[in-house]
């Protein structure tokens, strides 16, 4: 499945592209509204096998609905989640994208104390922080655990999360991917998804008409 940006205006015009592997739904939404959200999944629930489920159709509706709207609440350049056969949801994905006119960009080592800061959750035990090399460019990869607060502020519940910082060569923007889950017995599956998913992403600037600026500089 090939999923292409269409979200937040950008400040630099790119575009953001996964070839995602099945299971991975675009929940990317336009206006960011519940009736978009509402279209978005009639359309990928009657595509679903009903005798597969093994939740009532109507629950992996009302999921994907729930679902939509959350993860475009803070306008993202793309939104996704990972849904198995059986119509569970096992992972979040989001990426946004940072830029501020006039402000160099920031370094993997300025960048990497960011990634593990959260406005609802807390970092436990010791993060795995690695630097790699990725098709869409260098990037700084987190992998840790988190205390998230429970709507109301009562209690905690755990969470794993791993968080992308990319450094696109054609780009000025910082690109995060931040990829989520609940299913901590179920780590390591994930974790090899949400990988072979960034692997796959690809960012390429366009003109503001949206025409893919080759690497020569001049668009098509």
């Amino acid at each position: 499945m090939t999923a292409s940006s269409e979200g937040a205006p950008l400040a630099e015009p790119y575009e953001c592209i996964f070839e995602f592997q099945p299971g991975w739904i675009d929940l990317t939404l336009q206006e960011g509204t519940k009736a978009e959200a509402m279209a978005l999944a009639t359309e990928v629930v009657s595509g679903l096998n009903p005798l597969g489920l093994a939740i009532e159709t109507r629950a992996a509706f009302d999921d994907m609905v729930q679902r939509a709207v959350r993860l475009n609440d803070d306008v993202p350049v793309l939104a996704a989640a990972y849904y198995t056969e059986t119509g569970e949801a096992l992972a979040n994905l989001m990426v946004d994208g940072y830029r501020d006119e006039g402000v160099p960009r920031p370094s993997a080592e300025e960048v990497t104390p960011l990634m593990l800061q959260w406005a609802n959750a807390q970092v436990t035990g010791e993060p795995q922080i690695t630097r790699l090399e990725l098709p869409a460019g260098p990037a700084v990869r987190v992998q840790s655990m988190l205390k998230v607060k429970r709507r109301l502020g009562f209690g905690r519940k755990l969470t794993e999360y791993i968080r992308y910082a990319v450094f696109p060569p054609r780009l000025q923007t910082l690109v995060v991917v931040t990829i989520t889950w609940e299913k901590i017995a179920r780590s390591e599956e994930i974790t090899a998804l949400a990988d072979e998913a960034v692997r796959s992403m690809q960012l390429n600037p366009v003109s503001r008409e949206g025409v893919p600026i080759p690497a020569d500089g001049e668009t098509e």
